[in-house]
């Protein structure tokens, strides 16, 4: 491999995923010249195997849900899903894995863009390395933005190799309906997965080593969409972990800790993420490699004057509209170190402060019921050190909800803050409360008040109502 050429950049940024372009979004709006290095697609996990595939595969599911739910609708949705279909909508928002499109857009902002795998090899400096082995060495005036988020964690068993498991990019980019499938895990990767590939007619088995389903949320949230999953025909095995896997004639044989054997003709293992800093070149600057990049509120590695790091990478908060919000923040902070301007917005909910990454970080699970949540749940809270209150009410309390489905199930929680009378956090599980749920990030992160939020009326019939029983459940 031959050096071809050297360059110098205000900016250089690891990884074009949404995070990434994020960043250099911001600091080309602020003047600064931007190198961005991708070594995959351009758009990242988020586009291609993640968010947007996901979504698009659980749509339909959830539409079809929906509308069974409804009178003089439900009769005619009773088949199957055209799979076909729904694969070729996933495919449609994926741009069939072709990233011509967000090329197109980086282009209109001005970054030069780097095809090839980035290393750090010392302060400021990027050594890319091209799909044909030609070098290029980017220097950094200002900062180098470390943005290669996690991929997928397999556990240590052996053979595992061989056994060929899906991982969250197979199970979002298959072309193709396993009869049986496996679910290692209980998180939200476990969650929608297991939605989408039951309702398009795969026999599923969930093994989740705990006690239940999304154990970062409410206990509610889990327990109403373990319900439903079961009432699907999914078979939910808790407190199960698996002990061998492997791949007899085609067959996926699993065996468990309870002794459970179990064929299927895919293993899903959704069990976690690790940082995708294994090969940056950590090494060349003093840090561990494969480790997550630990940092300040402004998104600047610690005990570094130039070296940033957003999204997933930074282990704060592992969510595509996370990562980007902490783009926002860096790349104006970048901005204003490099323009010799002084930090001055570095308090709670500054312009260069992170604040949302620790008191109101939003969620939405996709799965039937959905389940929606932002800031702390109860048991945080109280684990915080809060005086808290949680104010419980059932959806069945509005018209609203009876009006969007026949039967509708759900529960809502806000947890007040008794000392500052204003919300913690607020959880919302139901259909359709994915949309409920910005009104609920305002409220925790605007630290609006409660006699203020009095104030603040729902429309009727909407299911936005349940607001309004919040608060009288709250006042008495």
């Amino acid at each position: 491999m031959t050096e071809t050429d050297s360059k110098m950049y205000d900016v250089v940024v690891l990884g074009a995923g949404p995070v990434g372009e994020n960043v250099a979004d911001r600091t080309r709006a602020a003047g600064l010249s931007t190198a961005i290095v991708e070594s995959e697609l351009v758009g990242g996990e988020c586009s291609y195997w993640a968010c947007m595939p996901s979504k698009a595969l659980l749509r339909p599911v959830i539409a079809r849900a929906d509308a069974r739910r409804v009178p003089g609708l439900r009769q005619l949705v009773q088949g199957d899903l055209d799979v076909a279909e729904v694969l070729a909508h996933r495919n449609y928002f994926t741009s069939d894995w072709k990233d011509d499109g967000q090329i197109g857009w980086l282009d209109g902002i001005g970054a030069d863009l780097y095809r090839g795998h980035g290393r750090l090899a010392g302060p400021r400096t990027v050594i890319v390395t091209g799909p044909d082995g030609e070098q290029h060495t980017l220097t950094a005036r200002h900062a180098v933005a470390v943005c290669t988020g996690t991929r997928a964690q397999l556990p240590d068993l052996p053979g595992i190799a061989d056994v060929r498991p899906w991982t969250s990019r197979e199970a979002t980019s298959s072309q193709s309906v396993p009869g049986r499938l496996v679910v290692v895990g209980g998180g939200v990767v476990a969650t929608e997965m297991a939605t989408v590939w039951h309702a398009l007619g795969s026999q599923v088995t969930m093994l989740v080593r705990g006690k239940g389903l999304l154990p970062r949320m409410e206990p509610f949230a889990g327990e109403l969409i373990a319900e439903s999953l079961i009432e699907a025909g999914v078979d939910i095995r808790t407190g199960s972990s698996v002990t061998s896997v492997a791949r007899e004639d085609g067959t996926v044989v699993v065996e468990t800790d309870r002794g459970d054997r179990i064929e299927a003709d895919e293993i899903l293992f959704a069990i976690g993420r690790a940082p995708r800093t294994e090969d940056i070149g950590l090494d060349s600057i003093g840090l561990k490699p494969g480790s997550w990049l630990s940092v300040d509120d402004s998104l600047r590695v610690t005990d570094s004057d130039w070296l940033y790091a957003c999204g997933d990478v930074n282990h704060r908060a592992l969510l595509t509209h996370q990562g980007k919000y902490q783009a926002r923040i860096a790349g104006a902070a970048i901005a204003a170190r490099a323009q010799g301007v002084p930090l001055l917005e570095t308090d709670r909910w500054g312009a260069h402060a992170a604040t949302a990454d620790h008191d109101a970080v939003p969620q939405v699970v996709f799965t039937d019921p959905e389940a929606g949540a932002v800031g702390l749940s109860l048991a945080e809270a109280e684990q915080a050190g809060h005086r808290v209150r949680a104010v419980d009410v059932e959806f069945s309390s509005v018209s609203g909800a009876g009006l969007y489905a026949d039967g509708y199930r759900g529960k809502a929680r806000m947890v007040v803050d008794l000392d500052r009378e204003i919300l913690l956090g607020v959880t919302f599980v139901g259909p359709g409360v994915g949309e409920l749920i910005h009104s609920a990030t305002i409220a925790v992160a605007g630290e609006v008040p409660v006699s203020r939020l009095w104030h603040a009326v729902p429309s009727y019939p909407t299911i936005s109502e349940i607001w309004l029983r919040l608060l009288e459940t709250y006042r008495g």
